[in-house]
């Protein structure tokens, strides 16, 4: 859980390198451990207080007075800056600092606020969203452990699975039918919820079957749903040089109902995409076709 290079401080915290020396130098706000090549270390305490000097420095707070701030005062000037303002950059500092604290009370504290302030969508998109990229890259550097990446995950996941369920039923028989899936070996469910949430929240009906999907099984699915379109998000599966082949499966699966695709593995400019095939590069792009068949209720010109 430990070792953090000034690299990864400047990552996480978005405060440039040589700005954290001369904090250092000046102020003393970290108190690094140097290697016996004289390069500095930091550790967890060291990244939860960068993070919560951040937010305040974010804030318009002057790091000479920042710097004099007792821990307890510290967390507790961050804890106030979350129920200012339109700036979110302070909300996902503080949550990041409670995640590699694993503190799931102030997790739970700072996501209901964000979704209190700002509702759903504009939460995800601006605060929860820009939090979980960072939370990815510090699994991916190696500086947050699996249990606090899940803590995180699940937290988000059981806000989002409450908000839908919070949503009015909508028929079936009146409203664009949907399948979201993900295929099988996929696990990484967040961006798929979401979609879900943004489907009935305008009054689509969607048939989530979720995570681990065996292709096969689409067919079937078609053939009794209906649906106007599938949807899918490509994060970890499959592998890179089988993601072409995938997509046309799909394709072929239902090649009259428009595909949409979203996720890291469907970014790539060499993909040749069938016909009824749509890429969704930001998930902003997404919400803008869906607020766009909800405007025009019939199923025309979606994939002109």
């Amino acid at each position: 859980m430990g070792k953090f290079s000034i690299s990864d401080l400047e990552n996480l915290s978005g405060i440039k390198a040589h700005t954290i020396r001369m904090w250092e130098q000046r102020y003393g706000i970290l108190r690094p451990v140097r290697t016996s090549t004289n390069i500095r270390t930091y550790c967890e305490s060291d990244l939860r207080r960068l993070l919560n000097v951040a937010t305040l420095c974010n804030r318009g707070h002057r790091i000479s007075r920042v710097a004099q701030l007792s821990e307890q005062e510290l967390c507790q000037a961050v804890m106030q800056c979350g129920e200012e303002g339109q700036d979110h950059v302070p909300q996902v500092n503080a949550l990041l600092a409670a995640a590699v604290a694993m503190d799931e009370p102030q997790l739970q504290l700072q996501i209901t606020a964000a979704l209190d302030q700002l509702g759903f969508e504009e939460a995800m998109l601006h605060i929860l969203y820009p939090f979980l990229r960072r939370v990815g890259i510090m699994w991916q550097v190696g500086t947050i452990n699996p249990a606090q990446e899940h803590l995180v995950a699940n937290l988000i996941r059981q806000k989002m699975v409450a908000a839908i369920d919070a949503l009015p039923y909508v028929p079936p028989t009146e409203a664009r039918r949907w399948v979201l899936f993900l295929p099988q070996g996929e696990l990484h469910e967040l961006g798929l919820l979401f979609m879900s949430y943004a489907l009935r929240a305008r009054q689509h009906h969607v048939l989530y079957l979720g995570q681990n999907l065996p292709v096969k099984e689409l067919a079937a699915v078609c053939e009794a749903y209906q649906p106007y379109a599938l949807c899918t998000v490509l994060t970890s599966v499959p592998e890179r040089d089988q993601v072409q082949g995938f997509i046309e499966e799909l394709a072929r699966i239902s090649p009259h109902t428009p595909l949409f695709l979203y996720g890291p593995l469907v970014q790539r400019e060499c993909l040749q995409l069938p016909g009824n095939a749509v890429q969704l590069r930001l998930m902003t792009d997404f919400l803008a076709l869906a607020n766009s068949l909800t405007l025009h209720p019939e199923p025309t010109e979606v994939l002109s």
